[in-house]
């Protein structure tokens, strides 16, 4: 049981909130390269509307707690617990809504090394609550552009849970998948699915290119997102996002676990 105290202050402890990681730097560039609709930082998302930078730190204010003065430039980001946890409540809302249906779903990491088990521990809830858990297009390649060119992965579940594996990842006892922000994946994964007929999921819970690239799909999506990826947040902000929880994405895997038993409780999905 993690009552809401107990979960801010870990989430203020861990640097999952308040004074996180992330530099104002990283996230200055990254709005600039959204505002000027670099796929790297759309992620899947196709903006309705022109988004400027000024536009997009009012945003990340709003939904984050960041700095809204476009001219502060340096330091570190932070992050409002408060709208951490109003995030992690509306998301449990979502989960009791789908496990009260029984309705089938999705789930995809593009950070496996750090967001599995926050993933798995879901994934294993919604199971056992009676949902369908897809896995669909296992096994298939999907060819993402990274920083070194074009290369070739494949996908995999992992407790139920979508990532993407390169040749590395395919040697006897390797057991965790690559770093991708692309919204490919889930995009294979999706027409899978309708190939063979269905089912398609009611909701896709993931991050990165899972959660953006489902919600301009048309698929209901909800996952977490940090300051330096605005893509998550201009999507909820337009509607093809469903929910965003603001909060760094890149400390040890052990501290997320908190934040599962805690929406999973509110959920009444605690096992």
């Amino acid at each position: 049981m993690w009552s809401t105290a107990a979960l801010r202050a870990h989430l203020l402890a861990a640097g999952l909130a308040g004074v996180v990681a992330t530099s104002r730097e990283e996230s200055l560039r990254s709005y600039r390269l959204f505002a000027a609709r670099d796929p790297r930082l759309l992620i899947g998302i196709d903006p309705e509307r022109t988004w400027e930078v000024r536009d997009l730190v009012a945003l990340m204010a709003a939904k984050c707690g960041v700095s809204a003065d476009p001219a502060d430039v340096s330091g570190h980001d932070v992050i409002d617990p408060e709208r951490t946890l109003a995030a992690l409540d509306a998301f449990a809302e979502r989960l009791t809504d789908v496990a009260r249906r029984a309705a089938p779903v999705l789930l995809g990491t593009g950070h496996p090394h750090r967001l599995l088990g926050f993933y798995g521990g879901i994934a294993d809830a919604l199971s056992a609550a009676g949902c369908e858990v897809l896995t669909p297009a296992q096994g298939r390649c999907v060819d993402i552009t990274t920083r070194f060119g074009l290369r070739t992965y494949n996908l995999d579940y992992v407790r139920g849970v979508a990532l993407v594996r390169g040749p590395e990842g395919r040697r006897p006892g390797c057991a965790t998948g690559a770093h991708t922000h692309s919204p490919l994946p889930v995009r294979l994964a999706l027409a899978a699915a309708a190939e063979a007929g269905g089912p398609l999921p009611e909701l896709v819970i993931g991050d990165h290119g899972w959660l953006c690239g489902a919600g301009q799909l048309g698929f209901e999506a909800m996952g977490p997102a940090d300051t330096d990826d605005p893509a998550p947040f201009v999507g909820e902000a337009e509607g093809s996002v469903s929910v965003v929880v603001p909060l760094d994405d890149g400390v040890r895997s052990a501290y997320y676990l908190p934040l599962t038993r805690y929406v999973l409780n509110r959920a009444c999905l605690s096992q």
